[in-house]
């Protein structure tokens, strides 16, 4: 199943998109004609935390309806009246990140000599995340240096601490799209990443959260374009630090809890990386795409 967090007349839900991905299933939609166990909530958030009962209910629900009365609680995605938002429109806490996760990337911000022997994490605020097609602030007052980092996400699905790394897969709701935008400007004047990572509206997160059980986490493949130019490549299978490890090694003192967002990292061929540098400009499209994810995409301010 496939989540996402929308907005129609006003109101903001949550559904599953169809077979072809071309509607949204609304879940409270069918709750209105349907006697369900558990009340279906209006945030993804919400709905994660119910656990397991929740996707046995969207399973039934779905079932309940079947292929002929789908059609009356389904929009299309091409609803001029319908917005995709972020799947977790303001997350509770800052984002997870982790820095340098691909060997190819951390060699072209520096040298060899960059690969992290250690995860290294850095976060950035609630308030940068957005929807797919929303606008990237460009911040022209603050950063002529915005670039772009094509991101792998994982979303906890439950609570857990000092998570065994052969167990840590078990925490995992879903999988989504991410693009940290950073300043790099920023990045370098305070020789730390959060304030370059956390400008408002600089966090693209989407289209929607993929559930984990349509996932093989080792095989994702990720690619980045701007402007329609193939920027960025990369695979989980060429992680640093395998997704059960990030998960593990972040859960040794830190409670995670559902809902929760970790950005795994990102490949080489980010703008910083060229010589001389690809800055993002006014007007640019950024496109991420991973096959089983969806397609992710934002224009700068």
């Amino acid at each position: 199943m496939r989540f996402v967090t929308f907005m129609l007349n006003g109101w903001q839900r949550i559904g599953v998109l169809n077979h072809d991905q071309t509607k949204i299933i609304d879940l409270q939609k069918i709750q209105s004609d349907r006697d369900m166990e558990i009340k279906i909530p209006d945030s993804l958030i919400e709905a994660i935390e119910l656990g397991e009962p929740f996707i046995h209910e969207v399973t039934e629900s779905i079932k309940w309806a079947g292929e002929k009365r789908l059609a009356e609680y389904s929009y299309d995605l091409s609803n001029p009246e319908l917005k995709l938002l972020a799947p977790i429109p303001r997350p509770r806490k800052n984002i997870f990140c982790v820095g340098k996760n691909y060997a190819s990337h951390a060699i072209e911000m520096g040298s060899v000599e960059d690969i992290p022997k250690h995860l290294l994490m850095f976060t950035k605020a609630p308030t940068t995340v957005i929807g797919t097609e929303e606008v990237v602030l460009n911040h022209a007052e603050l950063t002529n240096e915005l670039d772009y980092e094509g991101e792998i996400a994982i979303v906890i699905g439950k609570k857990g601490k000092a998570i065994k790394e052969e167990e840590a897969l078990d925490y995992i709701f879903g999988y989504t799209i991410l693009n940290d935008i950073t300043a790099r400007n920023l990045q370098k004047r305070h020789n730390q990443f959060f304030l370059g990572k956390s400008l408002d509206a600089t966090c693209p997160m989407g289209p929607w959260i993929t559930h984990s059980s349509l996932i093989n986490a080792k095989e994702l493949e990720i690619e980045t374009r701007v402007n329609g130019e193939l920027r960025q490549k990369g695979s989980t299978d060429q992680l640093i630090f395998s997704i059960p490890t990030i998960i593990s090694v972040i859960s040794q003192g830190m409670t995670l809890e559902p809902g929760d967002i970790i950005a795994t990292g990102t490949p080489s061929g980010v703008g910083s990386g060229f010589n001389p540098p690809k800055y993002l400009k006014s007007g640019d499209r950024i496109e991420i795409s991973v096959k089983e994810l969806g397609k992710l995409t934002n224009t700068i301010e």
